[in-house]
């Protein structure tokens, strides 16, 4: 029986998944070993084996049951990979271990909704055909993500392609962008299955044709990585990022808020002639309204040619708004200038969705600076000593068509963060690799600045060139280099393979392959 006759319920190669039971421990299974190509593990050919694993399971099963598929397949990967968020709201949150269970559980399931509603979608376009499945695996799979990373605020975290900052898909990152990696392990992985499907049946020129397709992209990355799509100065600017590592439970005393202050002045004080100068998020802790002082004081120590940029919260009026707000923002001081307002809220750390009937109800849902209001769109780059800066503030950072597309007119990318929410986790080593694959993407070197860790330089090709530990206080020292000129993916963002993913679906909706 050839691939394009077979059903999904008479495939024979599937009959070992035939056990309920087996086939949701494969689901689970599959979906966690998404986790270990992330950081801090990198085993990212383990990316391709997860798509086998959750095709040789999905093919064979009705039309109707890919939900739960998808539900099991996102319970695995959110389950081990996303779970860092109990941190947050048990330790942080002054929320009690079984509610902080509770609400872990649910975060986790809500986001193995996106897989499921996708599954779903896929059992409906692909009905009985296992080609079809096969052909519409990566289209479904994009377009599942990419819902997962824009609804309500959006989580884009966890992309299977993020894996391959260090694995050999990295030379494509500049030209198709993290979905367009996804798309080639995801498309990779239904190739496997049909070049399988072509051996068993000695069409050993069909099995050949397919898998010389799926080995293309694998094989081409490495060249292209050595492409150089920005255009590198080669003066350099000194940087010196500030490391604080100020404990979570104190940070926002107002005991403890001149220390922090002090503890920053101190750590900065053999360094203020240095080109750009980085204090993490929220470093200064007090509205830009009440910091003049400080403000004044960090501009008079700044050499003539420094600038020292950092988090500071901002209050006050705005037209946009026509009332006074309340945002988390960045600031240039010295010889630079500028503000940015951050535009991608985190739900619950920065404001409270349905705020009106959740606040209140537990600790959780009055963490502290959890009413900001998001930044208007289309923001300036700060100019620190004439190099445009283009800042994104934590969370922002891992959304991929977001950040290209404000990149576009800038000379240097940073990032600030205050990481200690999540503690020792793996969840700010996922976080530094997300901004390894943002600098890859756009060609351009990012300063990553946080509070307790992983503070680091990364260039061009999404490498660290120099980067201080976890849980200390340090100083990072180390050069940059500005970037001109944009990426393919700067220029397009991730609409060609969205379009991809689409033209498959009309071409299996047109019935231009058979059903059966």
């Amino acid at each position: 029986m050839s691939p394009d006759q077979a059903s999904p319920s008479n495939t024979p190669a599937y009959s070992f998944f035939s056990n309920r039971w087996l086939s949701a421990a494969t689901l689970l299974v599959a979906g966690a070993l998404q986790t270990l190509t992330f950081s801090p593990f990198h085993f990212w050919w383990l990316g391709p084996v997860s798509a086998v694993l959750i095709l040789l399971v999905t093919i064979p099963i009705p039309a109707n049951k890919l939900f739960l598929s998808g539900l099991l397949v996102g319970l695995g990967l959110f389950g081990s990979g996303a779970t860092w968020v109990y941190i947050s709201i048990s330790e942080f949150g002054n929320t009690s271990i079984p509610v902080s269970v509770l609400l872990t559980a649910a975060f986790v399931a809500v986001l193995a909704l996106f897989p499921a509603l996708a599954f779903w979608f896929w059992g409906k376009l692909a009905k009985h055909s296992a080609v079809r499945r096969l052909i519409l695996f990566p289209a479904i799979w994009i377009l599942g993500d990419w819902l997962r990373g824009w609804l309500l605020t959006g989580f884009p975290w966890l992309y299977l392609g993020t894996a391959h900052t260090d694995g050999p898909l990295a030379g494509m990152a500049p030209v198709v962008g993290v979905h367009g990696l996804t798309f080639v392990i995801a498309a990779s992985g239904a190739a496997i299955i049909a070049a399988g499907w072509f051996i068993a049946q000695q069409r050993l020129i069909s099995a050949g044709i397919v898998a010389v397709a799926a080995l293309t992209p694998w094989l081409t990355a490495p060249a292209l990585n050595r492409v150089d799509w920005t255009d590198i100065s080669t003066e350099p600017t000194s940087v010196a990022a500030m490391q604080g590592n100020i404990p979570q439970q104190v940070k926002w005393d107002p005991e403890f808020l001149k220390d922090q202050i002090v503890a920053y002045l101190g750590m900065t004080e053999p360094y203020w002639n240095t080109d750009l100068i980085l204090w993490p998020e929220t470093a200064i802790p007090i509205p830009q309204d009440q910091a003049g002082k400080i403000i004044d004081h960090i501009a008079e120590k700044l050499g003539d040619e420094s600038t020292l940029i950092t988090g500071i919260p901002w209050y006050g009026f705005s037209e946009r708004a026509s009332g006074f707000t309340f945002h988390n923002s960045i600031t240039a001081i010295g010889n630079g200038e500028g503000i940015y307002h951050k535009q991608k809220l985190v739900p619950f750390g920065e404001y409270v969705p349905l705020e009106g009937i959740l606040r209140g109800l537990i600790g959780f849902f009055d963490l502290p600076m959890s009413s900001f209001t998001r930044g208007p769109e289309n923001q300036s780059p700060l100019v620190a000593n004439g190099t445009k800066v283009m800042p994104f503030i934590c969370y922002e950072v891992a959304y991929p068509d977001f950040l290209a597309r404000n990149a576009v007119n800038s000379d240097l990318l940073l990032t600030i963060s205050n990481d200690g929410w999540f503690g020792d986790s793996v969840g700010p080593l996922q976080h530094l690799q997300i901004a390894r694959m943002r600098a890859l993407e756009t060609g351009r070197y990012m300063i990553r600045g946080t509070n307790n860790g992983v503070t680091a330089i990364i260039d061009n090709k999404g490498q660290i060139t120099a980067r201080i530990p976890q849980f200390e206080r340090a100083v990072l020292t180390g050069e940059v280099f500005k970037a001109s000129g944009s990426t393919p993916y700067m220029m397009t963002a991730s609409w060609p393979v969205l379009t991809l993913a689409l033209i498959l679906i009309v071409f299996v909706r047109e019935r231009v392959i058979p059903k059966n």
